[in-house]
């Protein structure tokens, strides 16, 4: 037997070994509740295409593609709500050259979702959280147009998290509440965690059960700041446009063993 023929056949042996896991954990991960809101930090598109030596438009092209995988993965496992951070109003920094590459891709992503079967079969709502009109105009009118198409739809929702900043979230519902106590609309002593809540652009979803961050880091960079208050957090040191089905029923089994108290 020549070397490529061995080669050959462990590659098979540990293809099958893989998938023979990946049933015994999404077997596992089936017996228990699910989360019904997961948030992911999609991190590491573009080390993952420095490291295959690609350009970095190529590792968010991969980025998307593991996106529209994962939707597969999180209706398996019965989740509800999936809200990605897609695009931080921080990422504005970047080049030019970049940012552009990635608001094509976003305008391509979202008349591709508006027009998905599959978001249609299982009727997945779209939404862009985020400082949306700080957006070129054509990717305004293409996100329009998958949030129209899907507006009725209440089975499934995706959330993008899009020129978003956690910080601000909060500062724009404190200024829409400081107007609202001036005009007499709201008292004072009526705000509460409820009613701030309802100010935010999260408002018509409970707060995550479980946030995900890919790629090794471990911070949550201005993400859901709020909303985190009592999410459980799960880091895995893999690059976004690596992540496997594997790492995702790992993340809900580490959700589902987790005690839930909120400090009982």
């Amino acid at each position: 037997m020549s070397s490529d023929d061995g080669h050959h056949r462990i590659g098979i042996i540990a293809d099958t070994a893989y998938k023979q896991y990946e049933k015994r954990l999404l077997k596992e991960v089936l017996q228990n509740p699910a989360p019904g809101h997961v948030a992911i930090i999609m991190d590491g598109n573009r080390r993952f295409a420095r490291d295959l030596g690609l350009a970095p438009e190529e590792g968010h092209k991969e980025g998307r593609n593991k996106l529209e995988e994962i939707l597969n993965w999180v209706m398996e496992v019965g989740v509800k709500v999936l809200t990605v951070y897609a695009f931080s109003s921080e990422n504005l920094n970047r080049t030019q050259q970049e940012i552009d590459e990635l608001m094509k891709l976003f305008e391509e992503s979202f008349y591709k979702a508006a027009d998905d079967k599959r978001v249609h079969r299982h009727q997945i709502r779209i939404r862009v959280l985020g400082m949306v009109e700080i957006l070129p105009e054509a990717v305004r009118q293409a996100i329009k147009h998958a949030e129209d198409k899907t507006k009725d739809y209440d089975r499934y929702h995706l959330n993008l998290a899009i020129a978003y900043s956690g910080r601000e979230e909060i500062i724009q519902a404190i200024k829409e509440i400081a107007g609202h106590v001036k005009s007499g609309k709201i008292e004072l002593e009526k705000i509460d965690e409820k009613m701030f809540s309802q100010y935010l652009y999260t408002k018509e979803f409970p707060d995550p059960d479980l946030i995900l961050r890919t790629s090794g880091e471990v911070r949550v960079s201005n993400f859901l700041l709020w909303q985190l208050a009592y999410s459980e957090l799960y880091f895995v040191d893999v690059y976004w446009p690596g992540f496997r089905k594997i790492d995702f029923l790992r993340a809900i089994r580490s959700y589902q063993q987790r005690a839930r108290r909120y400090g009982k």
